[in-house]
């Protein structure tokens, strides 16, 4: 079992950066693949990063590439996701979410899910 709490998020400017946490509870952290969806207003939740078990590994959708970092610190239990150049249409509630092994980017894969963080970018 594990349990996820996001924390960051905020109002910024477009142009702008914020970074998101999610602090995981347990011991068996470094055993989970963790990712970062998000989910806009009349929208379907979508796939923003991944990061394997070590860290070793992530995965962006398109949108964000080059412009958002996942990371991990896994003596922390702490999932990141920095944000730069931050444009109105990132504007969504973001979720962190947990799954063994292998980290993927569709929701439905994901056994643990955080209460999410809100970001909103004003033009």
């Amino acid at each position: 079992q594990v349990q996820l709490v996001e924390s960051g998020g905020g109002l910024v400017q477009a142009g702008g950066s914020l970074r998101l946490s999610c602090a995981a509870s347990g011991r068996t952290f470094s055993s989970y693949a963790m990712a970062w969806f998000r989910q806009a207003p009349g929208k379907e939740r979508e796939f923003v990063a991944a990061i394997s078990r070590s860290g070793g590994t992530t995965y962006y959708a398109d949108s964000v590439k080059g412009r958002f970092t996942i990371s991990r610190d896994n003596a922390k239990n702490t999932v990141y996701l920095h944000m730069d150049s931050l444009q109105p249409e990132d504007t969504a509630v973001y979720y962190c979410a947990a799954r063994p092994l292998i980290a993927l980017n569709t929701p439905g894969q994901y056994d643990y899910w955080g209460q999410g963080t809100q970001v909103t970018v004003s033009s």
